[in-house]
């Protein structure tokens, strides 16, 4: 097929040496030696098989290039594959961030009412305290002005005896005193 479209092709090409005048056939004829040239290139060509070395480089070009294309196919298809496995991964990273950021709300919320039931009962606990010691305060006031009282009460009745006491009565009353100590000790 090559050989005869090849032929053919030199048959075309040669057309215009045809037109020129004197024989044809005649190694003085410059158009019938380009042709045998030509026929003897082409023909060098086919002994050193030169279209089927450039059919089999342009056959190995193209299966490298189609390998290329495949290895390019497989390369895609990796990323691809890494690619959603990424986007997997961020997805479940971005669930596990949500469900983080929810139970940091929730520890959050927890931990305020925590804090306000613990205000409410320290401030109760002060409350009581404070109570309890103006309570203690209070009973510490009215112990000291019974005290007080009683002194005032003691002074003025010792002062109203004195005067109104004998050297007599005293001596008696000390005597009195001091046997009743007696009595009870023994």
């Amino acid at each position: 097929m090559r050989l005869t479209l090849t032929a053919a092709l030199a048959t075309v090409a040669a057309s215009p040496a045809f037109a020129a005048s004197g024989p044809f056939f005649s190694l003085r004829n410059t158009d019938f030696v380009v042709l045998l040239a030509f026929l003897l290139f082409i023909a060098v060509l086919f002994y050193f098989k030169v279209p089927s070395l450039l059919g089999g480089m342009l056959d190995q070009r193209a299966a490298g290039i189609k390998s290329e294309l495949d290895e390019a196919r497989k390369l895609r298809e990796e990323a691809q594959t890494l690619l959603a496995s990424y986007e997997r991964k961020q997805k479940e990273v971005q669930e596990q961030a949500d469900r983080i950021v929810a139970a940091a709300k929730e520890e959050a919320t927890a931990a305020g009412a925590q804090a306000r039931v613990d205000l409410e009962k320290s401030v109760a606990r002060r409350m009581a305290a404070a109570a309890d010691q103006i309570g203690s305060a209070e009973a510490a006031a009215i112990k000291e002005v019974r005290d007080q009282a009683a002194a005032i009460a003691v002074a003025a009745a010792r002062d109203v005896i004195a005067k109104q006491m004998s050297a007599a009565d005293g001596n008696a009353l000390i005597d009195d005193a001091i046997a009743q100590v007696d009595a009870k000790l023994h």
